[in-house]
């Protein structure tokens, strides 16, 4: 990739219509998008079809990239080529989890949560079908359609360490990505859920100890924390 003096000199002739420039950026920057690109290959859209919008996307980070938001490049570019890529997926009829099922999915969750805390076990598919008056199979179908692997990577309070303060600073491309993307996810929870979620999986906390920091029951932190991960998976899948 062009080094940093190289790729403002290439933006500023850019921005001036200098079409060349333009092919400079895209060509140095492909291997950003194709990053990016690999993360949704399975959305049923063609390989081909992606990497053009995630050029796109680049294409539009060109044009309103400035010297004034003081970041690199490539940091700006990402998430103009994530979001350029969503509204694809999003808007050109893709198949994609419904509302409803997105909706059954959270009450189930919910249950489960709820059960577990006073049952200390786990219901079974049979318990949970019977108690949304469902078919087992329904059950399985509406618990796998929301599976996605989160990381966490944000700062709950001021006084605390990001978890990216934790990753070496020689990130890769795939690292800035990642971050990003989770970085927008989780500016879309309260200050509150971001803590829990903190507390929980970056300093493996039991809810019981989340409960005792924030206040709370028990009852409530399962609640909150089962709320939180529906939200971050419902972000990082949309």
């Amino acid at each position: 990739m062009l080094d940093y003096e190289t790729t403002l000199v290439y933006l500023n002739k850019a921005k001036d219509g200098d079409n060349k420039a333009k092919e400079e950026l895209i060509k140095n920057n492909i291997q950003l998008i194709k990053s990016i690109v690999n993360r949704y290959k399975y959305k049923q859209v063609e390989y081909d079809d992606l990497m053009q919008i995630g050029t796109i996307g680049l294409l539009k980070a060109i044009d309103n990239f400035d010297l004034r938001f003081n970041c690199k490049f490539s940091t700006y570019a990402v998430p103009m080529i994530i979001g350029e890529i969503k509204r694809f997926i999003r808007d050109d009829g893709i198949i994609k989890v419904s509302r409803s099922i997105k909706q059954l999915n959270y009450k189930i969750q919910q249950y489960i949560n709820n059960y577990q805390v006073e049952n200390e076990k786990s219901p079974t598919v049979e318990e949970i079908a019977a108690k949304f008056n469902i078919e087992p199979q329904e059950v399985v179908f509406t618990m796998d359609s929301s599976k996605y692997p989160v990381s966490i990577y944000e700062k709950v309070d001021e006084d605390s360490l990001s978890l990216v303060d934790k990753i070496e600073s020689k990130e890769t491309q795939e690292d800035l990505i990642t971050k990003i993307m989770i970085k927008q996810s989780l500016e879309k929870l309260s200050l509150r859920d971001r803590k829990v979620i903190y507390l929980r999986y970056f300093r493996d906390q039991t809810q019981s100890q989340v409960a005792k920091v924030l206040g709370v029951s028990q009852v409530q932190v399962s609640r909150i924390e089962s709320k939180a991960l529906e939200i971050l998976k419902n972000n990082l899948t949309e």
